[in-house]
């Protein structure tokens, strides 16, 4: 394991260790982090259409031009 994925861990475990009402007040704090959000938000389209067929840049940025 390496070291970033053994924090992840740590963090983890200690997040489940909270109580129901401690763990929603670290989502509730998550949620209000504008950069965190943004992030989280794309994590979640990405997983939505990662089996949806690419595309070239040229032709996004032809369509887009019209």
């Amino acid at each position: 394991m390496i070291t970033s994925e053994a924090r992840a861990e740590v963090f983890w475990l200690a997040f489940q260790s909270l109580s129901k009402q401690e763990r929603q007040m670290v989502v509730e704090k998550l949620l209000k982090d504008k950069v965190f959000l943004e992030d989280l938000i794309d994590i979640a389209i990405i997983e939505q259409r990662q089996y949806e067929p690419s595309r070239p840049l040229e032709d996004y940025l032809a369509k887009k031009a019209r």
